[in-house]
């Protein structure tokens, strides 16, 4: 390949999570699998949702939608990298590079939201009961889902035009299986510090801020729940809340320690191999954590069935 720099670029290389020829079919009927249960079970969450009225709350709606982002979530990445296995092509041409990196930050910081969203919700509901259906009211609930979804388009778009700005060097292979937006500042030859600046500032306020809403939401949930004297309800109060702090835990615990380990050290396989567990895992684990532990979804998904 030239050496040098070029500003127009036709196509990058995903070299994906190994090397390894052997590794390939492994890999493959993995991903695959995972990608089927994750689609299936986030498709029956919503279906049980929607068809059950009894699970018409804001908190069920708010659960539809964080469902429904982590179908689009995984679908933007692990259908072309099953492609790439099965094609023994490693190849992503340039624009479908800056519309995957788009869609991945769209929809990675959508479920962001939508966890922050989730948590004040059960702020409402277990710290002001007696105002929970005045506070949540339809439009409110509309009007927050709105705003999730306009913050995390605008911020996709706005980090993903922006690269089309930059000339990029000879190299272009990405030690990835996905277009992350890191990954593609660093093939740039031009200047990134406008780039990285807007990244940053992004995620401080679209990352930062809602995992600060989050602990906030949460001291005073147990703070409240502490204060009541009956230990059924106590057990009942915090039996609300452990679907949607396991979730939480799963994905900014995995997506912090991706970002904070790929800021000390380069990037490299082992940082792609930990990605994995954010944006493969965390939403394939979403559909049994909410549904295993809770009643209004098994009985809900009985009624499904039957």
């Amino acid at each position: 390949m030239e050496l040098g720099n070029q500003t127009h670029i036709s196509e990058f290389i995903l070299l994906g999570l190994s090397k390894e020829a052997k590794l390939q079919p492994t890999l493959f009927g993995l991903f695959l699998s995972m990608y089927l249960v994750t689609f299936t079970g986030n498709l029956l969450i919503i279906m049980t949702i929607v068809m059950n009225s009894h699970l018409h709350t804001p908190m069920y709606f708010f659960l539809s939608n964080l469902s429904f982002a982590d179908i689009c979530f995984t679908t933007t990445t692990v259908p072309k990298m099953l492609v790439n296995i099965y094609m023994q092509n490693k190849v992503i041409t340039y624009e479908g590079c800056i519309t995957q990196s788009c869609f991945f930050m769209l929809f990675g910081y959508l479920d962001s939201f939508l966890l922050t969203v989730m948590a004040y919700d059960r702020f409402v509901a277990i710290c002001h009961p007696l105002h929970y259906t005045v506070i949540m009211n339809p439009k409110f609930c509309g009007l927050m889902l709105l705003a999730s979804w306009l913050f995390s388009i605008l911020n996709a778009l706005l980090q993903s035009l922006m690269v089309l700005r930059l000339s990029f060097c000879s190299k272009l292979e990405i030690s990835h299986f996905t277009c992350e937006i890191n990954q593609v500042l660093q093939l740039a030859c031009s200047d990134t510090f406008l780039n990285d600046l807007v990244m940053y500032l992004a995620t401080g306020l679209f990352g930062v801020f809602p995992l600060t809403g989050i602990l906030l939401s949460y001291i005073k949930i147990v703070s409240s729940i502490m204060k009541i004297s009956s230990a059924g309800s106590k057990s009942k109060a915090f039996s609300t809340c452990g679907s949607h702090l396991s979730v939480i835990s799963l994905f900014y615990g995995t997506a912090l320690g991706v970002y904070l380990s790929s800021a000390v050290t380069p990037i490299s396989r082992a940082t792609a191999i930990a990605s994995v567990m954010y944006s493969v895992v965390t939403p394939m684990l979403n559909p049994f954590i909410y549904s295993l532990r809770n009643k209004d979804i098994m009985q809900g998904l009985r009624q499904l069935f039957n």
